[in-house]
């Protein structure tokens, strides 16, 4: 008796941290979108005047044009994003995970892939004037996997 008393409450302490889990996994994604999409969010103004975007404001502020300091953001995130992967690839050779030539090859293939940067902020529209369509389950689009409602319980 003890032991069927045990195994319900394991399973249901493993049930509440993984429903945890996830929902703080959901909320941190949305709010590290936040943070990212805040360098070009439009902010509210009352004067239409002033420039309306973040970017805008402190270019204003510095007295450069909009696109220069534009280009520098993007500078800077590239050069950083590169140097990140440079010591997440020299940390897995120094571990023996993998080779040089394998970090090589690797720094390559992520080089050779297209700039999507043209795409993103129609993506982005598209994103927020499309309609509420549900996601498809995993598995299948009935959400049986594939094999249709069977009925019944078995």
């Amino acid at each position: 008796m003890w032991r069927n008393k045990k195994l319900v409450i394991v399973t249901a302490l493993v049930a509440a941290v993984l429903l945890v889990g996830g929902i703080g996994g959901v909320v941190y994604a949305q709010a590290k979108n936040r943070v990212d999409d805040q360098i070009g969010v439009t902010l509210a103004s009352d004067n239409a005047s002033q420039p309306k975007t973040l970017l805008a404001r402190v270019a204003a502020i510095l007295g450069i044009e909009q696109q220069k300091l534009e280009d520098a953001f993007a500078q800077a995130r590239s050069e950083t994003q590169d140097e990140a992967l440079d010591n997440h690839l020299k940390n897995l050779v120094d571990q023996g995970k993998i080779t040089q030539e394998q970090a090589d090859q690797y720094k390559a293939w992520v080089k050779s892939k297209p700039d999507m940067t043209q795409y993103e902020q129609q993506l982005r529209d598209w994103q927020n004037t499309r309609p509420d369509i549900p996601l498809p389950l995993p598995g299948g689009f009935d959400g049986f996997g594939g094999r249709g409602f069977r009925g019944g319980m078995r």
